[in-house]
């Protein structure tokens, strides 16, 4: 009987403009970049509907393998936050460690795949405790970032107000996801 071969899931390119952080990634300390993510993140979930579903992971321990650059970055879940991990959590055991490329992250983040096909095609890998790791998966595919939202959560509703019709007149809003529901 002939061999059927297997089919091999083709794995995406670097992209020009993700050349320069894997390469901030291997030359900056994993300290940094844990601190910068994670106010960036907690940035972006001021607003978000997700931010109201993390109460199911506070203290989780969430650590982010990146196979290509050598990176550890270790997170915890306070509050609506994400935080970089103190030195202690850090060289403990995550209670649930994602590992993958810096390409099928980046991925993920922008939602041009999404997390079923990366994780079934084993492109991300979930490790650590099984009932964490398949809640932190069914978060990310329930994703839907709603910028009107954050606008408002950030500025206000009176400088919101001002500045999501303006938005829209200038057509930027069709750069950004839309509204959930919507």
């Amino acid at each position: 009987m002939p061999e059927i071969p297997e089919k091999r899931i083709p794995r995406p390119t670097m992209p020009p403009p993700l050349q320069p952080l894997l390469f901030a990634l291997r030359l900056l300390p994993d300290t940094l970049h844990t601190q910068i993510l994670a106010r960036l993140f907690t940035h972006l979930l001021r607003g978000q509907s997700i931010a109201g579903r993390l109460d199911h992971l506070q203290g989780r321990r969430i650590a982010i393998h990146l196979n290509d650059s050598g990176n550890r970055l270790v997170f915890e879940i306070r509050g609506t936050q994400l935080r970089a991990a103190t030195p202690a959590a850090r060289s403990a055991t995550a209670d649930v460690s994602i590992r993958g490329s810096l390409i099928d992250f980046w991925l993920l983040a922008t939602r041009a795949e999404d997390p079923d096909t990366l994780f079934f095609s084993r492109r991300l890998s979930l490790e650590g405790d099984t009932e964490t790791g398949l809640y932190i998966k069914n978060l990310l595919d329930a994703l839907e970032f709603d910028w009107r939202a954050h606008v408002t959560a950030v500025l206000g509703r009176p400088a919101a107000g001002r500045l999501i019709p303006l938005i829209q007149k200038l057509n930027l809003a069709t750069r950004l996801p839309p509204r959930a529901g919507v």
